[in-house]
């Protein structure tokens, strides 16, 4: 309580408190623009950071975080077109109620309420749940830390998609990113060419931005604007949810907060997952399940709340073992690290002030999301009308400025455009780019450890299998591995079988 209680005081500096508005309403306008992401958002910002004195940056990243999600609602219910793949699920009501029943403020007001709901129902469920995992995380030493970084890796296989095998490719092409460099141990060059600029590794930073927003810029110009890209007709009225939406999507809301919490704690999935699932099983439960599609408000309330309740359960795995849940909190496990702030079961240890401060700043970031959410629908709105003629130069800008002000290094630059190029070729051969983050990742942490482990056991391999929490690790990865091409052949004889 005394943590908590010291974590309040300094979100709620004023200095504080205005970056996590200030991140917010970066996150909402974001996420509320078609081709645009939260991992953009992050990105693009992410330099800003390490220019803000104290917890500031991480306050106005876990903003951004929040706000993006919630942002993607706004032209999904409006345009028929999500801002980001986390909204997708909400299109199916969002946009019937707004156009075919004439409600686009009341669709607005259930998207916010169930948003706000479930992000913070799950900074609840992360203050409840995250210290008691660090207390078993206690045990960790250079063999779990291997494992756990070989377990991190092996949910290539669920960020991947339908392209498991280009995937498990992405994830080698990161790992291999991550040997260019000083080895940790030996500090002797590896692949750096005799270039002085590569003898620091790759750079992380101008790499993300490079993957998810130079490459969707380009992506963008391929593209042009979108067909449906048009500013809604239909004017907003009442934005604030009656009683009578409150106690139909109540049920449905807390329902999908579980849902999405849960699916955000299991690393390797995201909110697109999340909305889906909650929208089924709204859906399923519904007594009505034959309005959904025309405008049912619980087929807007359950996917919000399952996608923005994403949010704190991501952060669960990410705070105690130090592995992102999604792409979103592998940006922000850059962003931490690069604050000095190093995720894993000694964070709650060694910096347990910075861990309830990040507890409580994902509280306020919610609370930010829903006053901006009911004060300025009416002006988010408008973002959806923004043509990729302005929207692409924008970005491309925000792409150089902030790989640039990093290091205040030209190099940085070009690397960025370099892999921005490289990540537009392989986006258009259909290769996820997550895994290629999370291998360049955890890449550095499963060499590191695997040196430390073998030199503490005189070579032995024997070290990664004796221990149990290592074996169970790595018996999980290998399940996690092998379950895409199992997993079929399994059903299959089942099938047979009956």
């Amino acid at each position: 309580m005394e943590n908590l209680l010291a974590a309040l005081a300094v979100v709620l500096e004023p200095y504080n408190i205005s970056m996590i508005f200030f991140g917010t309403l970066i996150g909402i306008l974001v996420g509320a623009m078609p081709g645009l992401s939260s991992i953009m958002g992050l990105s693009i910002m992410m330099p800003l950071t390490l220019s803000l004195k104290g917890s500031a940056g991480i306050l106005m990243l876990l903003g951004i975080f929040c706000g993006a999600i919630y942002g993607g609602s706004i032209t999904a219910i409006l345009i028929k077109t999500p801002g980001t793949a986390n909204s997708a699920a909400t299109v199916l009501d969002g946009y019937p109620m707004a156009t075919t029943m004439g409600q686009p403020g009341r669709a607005l007001g259930i998207s916010t309420m169930a948003s706000t709901f479930g992000g913070l129902f799950s900074a609840v469920m992360l203050l409840w749940t995250a210290p008691l995992l660090s207390k078993f995380a206690l045990k960790f030493g250079a063999a779990e830390y291997f494992s756990l970084a070989i377990f991190g890796l092996s949910m290539v296989t669920s960020i991947s998609g339908k392209n498991v095998v280009k995937g498990m490719i992405g994830a080698v092409l990161g790992l291999m990113m991550a040997t260019i460099g000083m080895n940790a141990l030996t500090g002797s060059p590896r692949f750096t060419f005799g270039s002085v600029y590569l003898m620091g590794g790759i750079a992380m930073v101008p790499t993300l931005i490079a993957l998810y927003a130079f490459s969707q810029g380009l992506s963008n110009i391929e593209n042009g604007d979108a067909p449906g890209q048009q500013k809604a007709e239909t004017k907003l009225k009442r934005v604030l949810p009656s009683w009578a939406d409150i106690k139909t999507t109540a049920p449905f809301i807390l329902l999908s907060s579980v849902i999405g919490t849960i699916i955000g704690a299991v690393p390797g999935t995201g909110g697109d997952i999340a909305s889906w699932v909650g929208y089924n099983e709204a859906k399923r439960w519904s007594k009505h399940p034959e309005k959904f599609g025309e405008g049912a408000p619980e087929g807007i309330a359950a996917p919000e709340a399952a996608n923005n309740a994403i949010s704190g359960g991501a952060l669960i795995p990410l705070l105690t073992l130090g592995i992102p849940g999604d792409a979103g909190t592998a940006v922000m496990l850059s962003a931490m690290m690069m604050q000095g702030v190093v995720p894993g079961p000694m964070l709650f240890t060694e910096q347990t002030s910075t861990v309830y401060t990040i507890i409580a700043g994902l509280f306020f970031a919610n609370i930010c999301m829903c006053l901006l959410g009911y004060s300025a629908i009416r002006g988010f709105a408008k973002i959806g009308s923004v043509p990729n003629t302005y929207l692409t130069p924008i970005v491309f800008v925000f792409c150089v400025v902030g790989t640039y002000a990093l290091n205040n290094n030209i190099w940085d630059i070009f690397m960025m455009m370099i892999f921005g190029v490289i990540s537009y070729v392989l986006i258009k051969c259909d290769f996820p780019m997550p895994p290629i983050i999370l291998g360049l990742i955890l890449g550095n942490l499963a060499e590191k450890n695997l040196q430390r482990a073998l030199i503490i056991s005189n070579g032995s391999i024997s070290v990664f299998f004796t221990r149990p929490i290592s074996l169970v690790l790595l018996v999980i990865s290998a399940v996690s591995l092998l379950w895409p091409v199992v997993g079929p052949y399994v059903k299959k004889m089942k099938r047979t079988a009956k």
